[in-house]
């Protein structure tokens, strides 16, 4: 047989080998055709990784990244009136430019001090505003300012106008659109503060609008003085404090003067029409406000002094005051200590929640009538019972104690409540359980008239996964975002959406099959009739290939809907759905058809110890099957407690749905002729020792995984890139260093030394001092002397999240460098925990790519070793 010598291009770059014709004609065309175009483009891989500017990745991937999907629309932003939709129109990721604007860090609060707003008001602003038509779809464009940015649309209680923010460089100020014309005006004349409070809100009645602006007689902002006055200070507590490792902390008195400033604003009312301001009150630090339907009263939250150096200002004290028209204050309504992490007291994080007081007032709302508030609370005990006893409360002008009386009682948990428009019924969600374990869930429907008749509309074990009812539609014709059949109302007004003689509730959700790979879930709605619980379905998608589902109503009683409807392989379109027919409103598009049409592979691969778990591979578009590629890995590993936990997860998986990609999705590196392997990486214990098997899971995931996809002839295994982020950046060191399997790894934003950490992390509960071995056996800087593979690193400098502070990063590198292991690492400025602007984003791609062309290339002599190590490694 003639044997031909070859140039197969690999991710920009070429290696030589010598082949026999057959393999010559079996090589992926995909793969060649795009790596080609790459070199035709001259991009150099080792430059491209020395460069210390800004980069660009191959043209492949940079249309991929910056494709506008943020033109798409779902039309949920309805009117009250149901004749509109709004849509915010972006114009792709921040840019630098705006992104690196100075601001003020104080507590986890970025404060751009230039234009006395929170800084993400400047960074996560869009250009314009569409109105687009519920009946046609035809769309209106709102008139902005030339040069400025927008934010916070919100229609008018009648649908009549449309509000906005609008920013410029300097100042923030308030626009009122008319979504028919599409004109609009200024409403402000004196700017907004946007620190605390980064919103508005419109009355009741639409004919003013509730703000916080600078106040008159504002100081200039604090500078600090040049000489320092003092150390930086701070003292433990008596007590166990389990704080998580929080950044941008505050650390001197100048922060506190300084966060003080930011935070002072005055409280208004604004004449939509003449553009008359009412100050309410005197300037104030005003942490949130929410006024009475009618305008007349407000509540209103107020950050307390003293401030802290241990935990971010969320966790500062606050009360909750109401206040009349003038500013009065008649009622302290709830009042927040300090959160310092003492006691049952910790600091919310992710993964951690604090318990809270018992008998703290929650679901606070006022009534749509302006009669005053409503309210959860618990009932309080002289003895030391532990049932649970809430109440439904509400509490009337002029709010005194004497005017607090008790709607309705039980002696179950209630986890949300709502009211008939009329207020003659009342609706409650109550459960048995804990808030791990709810029990019985029971939804009811109470008569507040003198009958105080109780009706059951649906009852179902929180356990029972697929007998959920779902959830009760509020009134306002948006639906509630739910990915599971569990959820409830939040939010809104309260008011629950019944038919027009009031007699019956909808209840929305989605019904999913026990094999959710051979049926997707189906979209409901529910008609039940109040006193009875009959039920009647009058909505119910298709689920035979496509995924459609309500996502506005438009009438209920005569069934009209708006429905988002998408397959996997078309992109989701809005329609109008009246009578069953069907009037597409949405023209999105499919930015990258070549993926969306890619062949790909779901499977189940089971581990030696028989646990079973899911594989997603994207392939290239023009893939011939047996060829095998060079493959990128990327994951993030999930703690479970057995086999049953693990497939629970996985019941909501919609085989039907388009597939969702995004500015850092790993599946464009299909387009560089990579096989994109996306495997769950299951880590499974007992409760509360998951971890302990950390080491030995991870292993044989990645050991099960690579066997199966090489026994399918997919993949090079001598040829094979790891990556993730954040824990998934975790993940990925520990696997290098654990296992011989991958070339080459990436790594970004994340945590490679457990004893930074030591009260807890992820899952984590044990703290180090109880769990040492744990602690240091997951930590990859303890075994970064078994580094196998080059590996990048790459952080956020202003990485906020608990855990994966910037400088776990520098410190791997430090002693990878040490000891003679292929790194790099990139640190990019402002980014927070994961890359936000454009150059970043650009950038990181084009080192991505580089890196693995660079790295997933050896002699054979290493191809040879490699091949004869990995085996060792399983168990």
């Amino acid at each position: 047989m003639n044997k031909c010598r070859i140039e197969i291009p690999i991710a920009g770059r070429t290696f030589l080998k010598t082949l026999t014709v057959l393999a010559c004609l079996s090589i992926s065309s995909t793969s060649s055709q795009a790596l080609a175009q790459n070199q035709n483009q001259g991009w150099d891989a080792q430059q491209t990784l020395d460069d210390k500017s800004f980069v660009h990745p191959p043209n492949d991937i940079s249309e991929a990244v910056l494709a506008p999907r943020y033109l798409n629309m779902t039309l949920s932003n309805i009117s009250a009136d149901k004749h509109w939709f709004f849509h915010e129109i972006s114009d792709g990721p921040v840019t630098m430019d705006r992104f690196s604007r100075d601001f003020d860090e104080l507590g986890g609060q970025f404060f751009d001090y230039s234009a006395n707003r929170h800084r993400n008001l400047t960074i996560r602003s869009n250009v314009g505003i569409d109105v687009v038509s519920a009946s046609d779809g035809s769309k209106t464009s709102i008139q902005t300012p030339n040069g400025s940015r927008i934010s916070n649309v919100k229609f008018s209680p009648d649908g009549s106008t449309l509000a906005f923010f609008v920013h410029t460089a300097s100042e923030t100020h308030i626009y009122a659109g008319d979504p028919e014309t599409g004109t609009s005006r200024k409403i402000t004349d004196i700017a907004v503060l946007g620190n605390l409070v980064t919103d508005f809100e419109w009355t009741g009645d639409g004919k003013e609008i509730a703000t916080v602006v600078i106040p008159s007689g504002r100081s200039t902002r604090p500078v600090p003085s040049t000489v320092p006055t003092g150390p930086q200070v701070k003292h433990t507590q008596d007590g166990e404090n389990m704080l998580r490792t929080y950044a941008s902390l505050m650390a001197t008195p100048h922060d506190e003067e300084l966060l003080e400033w930011h935070a002072t604003g005055q409280l208004v009312t604004i004449d939509v029409e003449t553009g008359n301001t009412e100050n309410i009150g005197s300037p104030a630090m005003i942490y949130g406000f929410d006024f009475a339907p009618n305008g007349q009263y407000s509540r209103v939250e107020l950050l307390e002094k003293p401030f802290s150096y241990i935990v971010p200002v969320n966790n500062f004290g606050r009360v909750e005051q109401i206040w009349g028209r003038n500013g009065s204050m008649l009622a302290d309504l709830e009042k927040t200590e300090m959160n310092t992490g003492l006691g049952d007291r910790r600091p919310s994080a992710p993964g951690v929640a604090g318990s809270g007081d018992a008998l703290q007032k929650r679901q606070i709302r006022w009534k749509e009538d302006s009669s005053g508030l409503t309210y959860v609370q618990a009932e309080s005990h002289t003895d030391e019972k532990e049932e649970n006893n809430d109440r439904v409360m509400v509490w009337t002008p002029p709010f005194e104690d004497s005017n607090i009386s008790v709607l309705y009682k039980t002696d179950s948990s209630v986890s949300s409540h709502g009211f008939s428009n009329d207020y003659g019924t009342l609706f409650v969600t109550e459960t048995s359980g804990s808030e791990d374990d709810q029990g019985q869930i029971t939804h009811r429907a109470i008569d507040l008239s003198d009958s105080g008749q109780t009706f059951v509309l649906a009852q179902y074990d929180s356990d029972d996964f697929y007998s959920n009812p779902g959830t009760l539609l509020m009134d306002g014709g948006q639906v509630p975002v739910v990915n599971r059949r569990r959820g409830s109302p939040t939010g809104g007004t309260g008011v629950v959406q019944t038919s027009m003689d009031g007699q019956s509730v909808f209840f929305y959700g989605h019904e999913y099959n026990a094999d959710p790979m051979q049926e997707g879930p189906k979209n409901f709605l529910d008609k039940v009739a109040i006193r009875t619980g009959e039920k009647e379905r009058i909505y119910e998608s298709n689920n035979q290939e496509s995924y459609e589902r309500i996502v506005s109503v438009i009438d209920i009683d005569d069934e009209e809907f708006v429905v988002s409807r998408e397959t996997p392989t078309e992109t989701p379109q809005s329609h109008l759905l009246i009578d069953g027919r069907r009037t597409q409103l949405t023209e999105n598009v499919d930015y990258t058809p070549d993926l969306t049409h890619a062949p790909k592979r779901r499977f189940v691969v089971e581990r030696p110890d028989g646990f079973k778990f899911m594989v997603n591979v994207l392939l290239p578009s023009n893939y011939n099957p047996g060829t095998r590629l060079p493959a990128m890995f990327w994951f993030y590993p999930r703690e479970y407690e057995d086999q049953e936990s693990y497939d629970e997860a996985g019941r909501t998986y919609n085989k039907n749905a388009f597939p969702n990609f995004g500015t850092r999705s790993i599946q464009y590196m299909t387009r560089m002729g990579y096989a994109v392997v996306e495997p769950d990486a299951p880590i499974v214990g007992k409760p509360g020792q998951m971890n302990n098997n950390y080491e030995h899971d991870l292993r044989n995931n990645l050991a099960a995984v690579i066997d199966e996809l090489d026994e399918r002839e997919i993949i090079d295994r001598k040829r094979l890139g790891l990556g993730g982020h954040s824990y998934g950046a975790f993940g990925t060191v520990n696997a290098m260093v654990h296992t011989p399997f991958f070339k080459a790894g990436i790594a970004g934003d994340g945590n490679y030394n457990r004893t930074f950490t030591p009260l807890s992390f992820q899952s984590e509960r044990r703290i180090f001092w109880d769990a040492k071995e744990v602690y240091l056996g997951m930590s990859p800087f303890v075994y970064a002397n078994n580094l196998t593979g080059a590996l990048l690193m790459y952080h956020g400098m202003h990485d906020q999240n608990v855990g994966t502070a910037p400088d776990h990063s520098p410190r791997l590198f430090h002693a990878l460098n040490g000891l003679g292991k292929k790194a790099a690492m990139y640190l990019y400025p402002f980014e927070d925990h994961g890359p936000a602007t454009k150059e970043t984003l650009l950038d990181l791609w084009g080192r991505w790519a580089a890196w693995l062309d660079v790295h997933l290339k050896g002699t054979e002599e290493e191809e040879r070793r490699i091949t004869s190590d990995d085996h060792q490694w399983r168990d």
